[in-house]
């Protein structure tokens, strides 16, 4: 028996035969040419050829998978647009003479080590999609033959890492579960899994040999391992919990509709994390109170240019109908750090989390805050919109922001544009500068929202994108359970709601603790909903 281990996606265990995910070999060997030029042509053609491809596979994906799993192909199709891919393949081409296959490979190569590189989950997830839409014009440049789908039915796939139009050309109800050596927790697979509820385990570092194809497996989805050709007693064991997992789930369904209270009367909101519009179909189907963090980012990260302001105004409407009166907090961009977008031109620097980032730049930039302030507005009439502000850690940033908001409020007002009248305002409490002057911070604002993830980060001193630096990395320090329980404190004093919208939120081990210090609202993935309300409902806080 060989056990291997990567990061969980969906809690769940399948059992089954392995299968390896075979591809036709494409050569992508640099080799120098005699006429860029006619190779920049080549290059064009593939890629106009792979856009046709793209949108025949979103109309097959239409009937299939519906409408918001299959704009993931709209979404390559715009890649396939984007200047700075085509401008660095061309760039390789004329600069290095180098052969269109070489070309296009070392320029997603690039793109994806820089998306590998950001701190942000869906950020990362997009490293799989520039080399999915690569290996496409790839494919074309050489001429090789499509990979046969149709031989994978009843197994455990595994994978180096499946780009997205891999996993939406599978039949997924004929896979038991996904391994992957790569990939991340926001890659496509790893949404497609969590919403089908197929075991996954991603990001193993192992690549599984050819001799264990066909081989009886075993993906425990709740620890991460992976058992393969196990032993009868692994076996036998992984087979009672795939049943006890199944009764938790249908266990869990009977909290869904009821309250989140706990058995001393207690409420407390459990919210849902969106990253982007195409998240909003989980969070509704989580039986989420309201979303607690709608990241805008997306709007810029996914564009070449600065998103306009009816572009920002459609994807904001959305979220809002969606939710259908339930509250919907978005957070202002939180641009910088590690999310970069080329267009807006930062300098270098040498610690990006601590520079010029999310409400940095909205102040010192006015025009572009307001025009996505002016979007949040007009959408604001669709539904219950509450507007965070990132990275805040003085009075003044806060006061500057609420004048923005309100100039825009007027002007629309001026104009004849409908905005609600009363919109609320918050921030998120990031930074151990914020917490410690929550009591001036809450005469400000409507309410708070504790950023745990980058909080830790600040008050331990500690890049938490330094992976070696994990076992010092500890959310649960005493530090910073402090800043969270004196935020907490100085919010009510002034009568306002604070909620938690970082990893912290959906751990159980927690939950206890953080209704003690009054948290009124936890914010977390759609798939840890029903877990968190049904933690809630099962304590007694005066016991």
């Amino acid at each position: 028996m060989l056990t291997i281990t990567g990061k969980p996606v969906y809690g769940a265990i399948s059992i089954g035969p392995l299968a390896l995910f075979h591809r036709n070999t494409i050569s992508t060997a640099a080799r120098t040419i005699t006429d860029p030029e006619a190779e920049v042509q080549r290059f064009q053609s593939a890629r106009e050829e792979a856009a046709a491809q793209l949108g025949q596979l979103y109309e097959k994906a239409l009937e299939t998978v519906g409408e918001e799993d299959a704009a993931i192909f709209e979404i390559h199709q715009m890649m396939l647009e984007d200047d700075e891919y085509i401008e660095g393949v061309e760039s390789h081409i004329r600069e290095e003479v180098l052969n269109a296959e070489a070309a296009v490979d070392r320029t997603a190569q690039e793109l994806a080590a820089m998306f590998r590189g950001m701190d942000d989950e869906y950020m990362q997830g997009r490293a799989a999609d520039v080399l999915d839409i690569s290996r496409r014009v790839e494919q074309i440049l050489s001429g090789g033959p499509a990979i046969d789908f149709s031989q994978y039915d009843q197994v455990i796939l595994a994978a180096d890492d499946l780009v997205p139009s891999e996993t939406m050309q599978l039949d997924t109800k004929k896979i038991l579960g996904f391994v992957l050596s790569g990939g991340s927790a926001s890659s496509h697979t790893a949404i497609l899994a969590r919403n089908l509820g197929i075991a996954t385990v991603v990001n193993t570092g192992t690549q599984i040999h050819t001799d264990l194809e066909g081989k009886m497996a075993v993906v425990n989805g709740f620890t991460g391992n992976v058992y393969l050709d196990p032993d009868e007693a692994t076996l036998a064991a992984m087979q009672e919990k795939q049943k006890q997992a199944q009764a938790e789930r249908e266990r869990l369904e009977n909290v869904r509709g009821k309250e989140s209270v706990t058995q001393d009367g207690q409420k407390v909101l459990i919210y849902a994390n969106a990253g982007n519009p195409a998240d909003l179909p989980r969070v509704v189907a989580s039986d989420a109170e309201g979303i607690g963090l709608f990241r805008s980012e997306f709007l810029y990260l996914e564009n070449d240019d600065y998103p306009t302001e009816e572009q920002q105004f459609e994807a904001y409407k959305k979220a809002l109908t969606a939710m259908e009166g339930k509250r919907v907090v978005i957070r202002t961009m939180d641009i910088g750090a590690d999310k970069k977008a080329d267009y807006f031109d930062l300098d270098p620097e040498e610690n990006p989390a601590m520079g010029l980032r999310a409400i940095r730049i909205c102040l010192t930039r006015p025009e572009l805050f307001k025009t996505q302030l002016r979007a949040l507005c007009r959408a604001s009439v669709y539904g219950r919109l509450a507007i965070m502000f990132p990275m805040i850690i003085s009075v003044e940033e806060v006061r500057k922001a609420k004048a923005l908001l309100a100039e825009v409020m007027a002007q629309l007002k001026k104009e004849g544009i409908p905005c609600a009248e009363q919109i609320e305002t918050g921030i998120m409490i990031e930074t151990p500068a914020a917490a410690l002057v929550s009591d001036a911070l809450a005469e400000e604002v409507d309410f708070f929202s504790l950023g745990t993830n980058d909080l830790t980060q600040y008050t331990l001193a500690i890049d938490r994108q330094q992976t070696k630096l994990d076992d010092f990395f500890d959310p649960h320090h005493l530090a910073v359970l402090r800043l969270i329980e004196m935020t907490a404190k100085n919010a009510h004093k002034a009568g306002i709601w604070v909620g938690i919208c970082g990893e912290l939120g959906a751990d159980l081990s927690l939950t206890e603790a953080f209704l003690r210090m009054g948290i009124d609202e936890l914010s977390v993935s759609a798939t840890s909903v029903l877990p968190l309300r049904d933690k809630v409902r099962s304590l007694n806080l005066k016991a």
